[in-house]
C-alpha cells in the first residue's frame, strides 16, 4: 500500500466511525480525481484527503489549491450529472497527520464543507 492509499484508507475509517458511508473510492474522470465520495443523512460528501509527516511547511490542506479545487468540482459535476442523488453536495478535506514509518495517525483533521463550487 502507498502513502497515499494508507492516508486514503486512514481517512476512509475516521469518516466511517463519524456514521458516513462509502459511495465510492477513487472516481476518475478527464478532469481528475476524487478521492473518497460519501454520504451522511444531508450531504454527498466528496473528500479530498492530504496526507503529511506535520504541519512544517503549511497545513495539509493548504495543498488543495485553486487549480485542484477545480479538478475536484469538474469532476465532482460529472458524477452528478451520471448519478441521482437527493443529498445537498459538499467539499470536504481530510488532513492525516503521519510519521514516514507509522501504520496510524498521530492527528486527523477533518475540514467540512472546506470549499464550494463557487471558488473557482
Amino acid at each position: 500500500m502507498t502513502r497515499g492509499e494508507l492516508g486514503e484508507q486512514t481517512a476512509l475509517e475516521f469518516l466511517t466511525q463519524k456514521g458516513f458511508k462509502l459511495i465510492e473510492k477513487n472516481y476518475h474522470t478527464k478532469y481528475g480525481e476524487i478521492d473518497i465520495i460519501m454520504c451522511d443523512e444531508k450531504y454527498l460528501i466528496f473528500v479530498e484527503v492530504k496526507l503529511r509527516k506535520n504541519d512544517r511547511y503549511g497545513k495539509p490542506s493548504e495543498a488543495v489549491t485553486f487549480s485542484k479545487r477545480r479538478k475536484i468540482i469538474m469532476t465532482a459535476s460529472e458524477w452528478l450529472a451520471k448519478s441521482s442523488t437527493e443529498f445537498q453536495p459538499r467539499f470536504d478535506v481530510v488532513e492525516v497527520y503521519m510519521s514516514q514509518n507509522q501504520i496510524k495517525p498521530h492527528k486527523i483533521v477533518h475540514i467540512e464543507n472546506a470549499f464550494d463550487a463557487f471558488d473557482v
